[in-house]
Order: C-alpha cells, then structure tokens, then sequence
C-alpha cells in the first residue's frame, strides 16, 4: 500500500506545489479550481521523491535499536552476497563424491544466510509492533533449546552455544528489570552475523589454498564448515519471532 508523504516536512516540494499553482493560473489562464488539486498532487509527489531519498526509517519507539537493527541488516545483505558467491564457488571446486558431506554442510549455510535479510525485514516489523519488554517466556524457551543442544555438542560450537546462553541469560535479566532487551537481542545478531562472516572468509581462504584431494584437508575443511553451521544455527534462533 502506497504511503502518503505529508508535502509539510518537505520545504521544496512545497515550493514546487506553489509555483505549479502559480504558472498555471497566471501563465496558463487555468481556473484556480483545477490547479489547486494539481499543485496539491505536485507537493505530494515531491514529497514522496525526496522521502524516497532518505535512509529506511523502521518508526521504533527506541532510536538507539533503529539504528542498530539498520546496520544489522544492511550487513545481513553484505553477508547474503558473500553467502550467494561462496555458494557458486564451492559448486564449481567440490565435484567429487568425498566431498558431498562438505559440500552439503556449505551449501546449507550459505542458503540459510542468504535467507537473512528476509528474516530481518520481518523481524523489524515485529520489533515495531511489540512491546519494549521481549516476552520472559519466549527468552527463556530460547534458553531452554540451547542448554538442550549444549550436551551433544563440542569444540567451537559448544563455545558459541555457551556465548549464546550467556546473552539470553543477560536479556532475560534486563527483561525483569523492566528494560528494553530488544536491543541487546539485535546486537548478538550483529555478532553473530560478523561471526559468520569472519568464519565463511576462513573458509573461502582455505578452500582456495588446500589440496582438495586430500582426505586430510577436506576434514580440516569440514571443521571449519561445520563451525559455519552452527552459527547458522544460532542466527535463526535469535532471529527466529
């Protein structure tokens, strides 16, 4: 649905308006009646064009966590992109049947993150339409999955689940003390969008430079894109409404 722009906040759409009004009667020999709601529309449709110029403006009632949930998904786009390139590249370098599993492990991550700025875009609707105080029983559920998944991993995905519970605990305390936790919420997606990044670049660098005939390497490989993966993993939890 189109969204009028009130010609008001924009000084030079309304400048455009009047001298529309003022060339058509006084050049144009027009009647007033007719190039008042001519004026009118010119004003509005400036507005609209210079509206259009501005940043997104998600209209929260926290500045702070527009801004933040801003940056987050101008770098969930950055992060897709890479994401979309590493997928073609793994396609064209993992051919052989040994490497299915890596392939299959990569492949997963990058569709997943390419999903992300989606995910965003209706979590910024949600975030607009919510309460400041994010639902303690939602927190804690989150919090009860990834104390559930914690005995069944290890290594750097164990590290990262701790993080996560870590972070959940934090907003659930801020949550009872009566504060917006919906920003440290869209700060550890930041976090974990960097993460990714950083991880899927790791990983880039080392398919590049391995031996990608060498069981050994695709195993080191497989490390690496497994720790990709459970990044993923936490990004759609946090995201996840």
């Amino acid at each position: 649905m189109v969204k009028l722009v009130n010609p008001l906040y924009y000084p030079v759409a309304v400048l455009v308006g009047g001298l529309t009004l003022v060339v058509g009667v006084r050049l144009g020999n027009l009647s007033s009646l007719v190039m008042i709601p001519v004026a009118t529309g010119v004003a509005v449709a400036g507005a609209s064009f210079f509206k259009s110029r501005e940043g997104e403006v998600l209209e929260l009632d926290n500045p702070a966590l527009e801004r933040e949930i801003l940056t987050v998904k101008s770098s969930a786009l950055s992060l897709a992109n890479q994401a979309n390139a590493m997928r073609l590249e793994v396609q064209k370098l993992l051919t052989d049947t040994f490497q299915v599993e890596l392939l299959t492990t990569v492949l997963m991550s990058c569709d997943r993150a390419a999903e992300l700025p989606g995910k965003l875009d209706k979590l910024g609707v949600s975030l607009h339409h919510t309460n400041s105080l994010l639902s303690i029983e939602a927190l804690q559920q989150q919090l009860t999955e990834v104390k559930t998944k914690l005995p069944n991993s290890s290594g750097v995905a164990k590290r990262h689940l701790n993080q996560l519970a870590e972070s959940l605990k934090r907003n659930i305390q801020l949550a009872q003390e009566g504060e917006d936790s919906r920003l440290a919420r869209v700060i550890n997606i930041a976090t974990l969008i960097q993460d990714f990044a950083g991880v899927l670049q790791k990983l880039q660098t080392r398919l590049r430079t391995s031996d990608l005939t060498d069981s050994e390497q695709i195993n080191g490989l497989q490390l690496i894109a497994d720790e990709l993966n459970s990044l993923t993993e936490n990004l759609d939890l946090v995201v996840r409404q």
